[in-house]
């Protein structure tokens, strides 16, 4: 969990912050995003306490290869870039959005994470004392869960079910490799599997797609069972390689290398120049992914 969506939970804490982010981005359409209040208020209502699986009969979507992309997790929502499909938050992207983007043929994959609990959520409440493990570190509000807890897993279904009723595209579940850092809890290789393993049969079941999010030590074992992947800085770490699990099946990936590391003109081209000889869909983007700066290698 290299970048983990770089200080989103901290934008998305601060009333000010949000605020000050409001003005940026392109200048196509823009959409205010929810306030972590106001998505309480809207979406609580709709969050139930119950996970029945929502089957769906419908095909479902699964991005091409060669897909282009654009995230934005925080501040306006800038919606005029001419890509196949977009990442935005599952709480607080409203609904007119997803569906005017669908109106013009694009796609909506709907950010969550799934490995954590963030206080400023509207089903936060519903995780108790025994789900939740220590604090991620640097992210204030949020801690690790115990993701081989039967209650988180009801937790995650109702998200899922909240991406089918928002028509979400897809799923991008993030915090899918807590056995790897310190969560206070005895998670382990097995229990991320099965896991994991569980996030895809969900979504699926739903006729979402699902994207694997990092997890680089099980990208062979688990490019099988997902759809995409999304990584985070998978050139700076020079852990690309791994994608080839995905690649040779024809799967996308996504890829974000963060701006600090690509301020020349040079160093973008070398970037670029290795995506697309591993057949990457590399974004280069502020750490904070509010949408005021990007650069795409496609």
């Amino acid at each position: 969990m290299h970048g983990k969506y770089a200080a989103m939970a901290g934008a998305m804490l601060s009333v000010a912050l949000s605020m000050a982010l409001g003005g940026c981005g392109g200048d196509g359409d823009a959409t205010e995003m929810a306030s972590p209040a106001a998505a309480t208020a809207t979406e609580a209502t709709k969050y139930g306490t119950t996970a029945t699986t929502v089957t769906s009969t419908t095909t479902r979507w699964m991005p091409a290869i060669t897909d282009t992309w654009q995230i934005q997790l925080t501040g306006k929502l800038n919606t005029s870039y001419p890509v196949v499909m977009y990442n935005f938050d599952l709480f607080d992207t409203p609904q007119a959005t997803i569906d005017a983007l669908h109106a013009k043929g694009q796609r909506v994959v709907c950010y969550f994470s799934a490995g954590s609990a963030e206080d400023w959520r509207p089903d936060y409440s519903q995780f108790t004392a025994s789900d939740l493990g220590s604090p991620l570190s640097g992210w204030a509000g949020e801690r690790w869960v115990d993701t081989r807890s039967a209650n988180v897993r009801r937790i995650m279904q109702a998200r899922m079910n909240l991406a089918v009723s928002k028509r979400c595209d897809g799923v991008d579940a993030d915090n899918v490799d807590g056995y790897t850092n310190s969560t206070g809890l005895p998670l382990t290789a097995d229990t991320q599997l099965d896991y994991n393993r569980f996030l895809a049969t969900e979504a699926h079941a739903r006729g979402l797609a699902i994207g694997l999010k990092n997890d680089i030590d099980q990208v062979g074992q688990l490019a099988a069972d997902f759809d995409f992947a999304v990584n985070e800085q998978c050139f700076q770490y020079q852990e690309c390689g791994a994608y080839s699990a995905f690649t040779g099946q024809g799967k996308a990936v996504f890829n974000i290398e963060y701006k600090s590391r690509y301020k020349t003109v040079s160093q973008r081209n070398a970037l670029c120049a290795a995506a697309r000889a591993a057949n990457l869909r590399t974004l280069v983007m502020p750490a904070n992914l509010d949408g005021s700066s990007r650069y795409a290698c496609d």
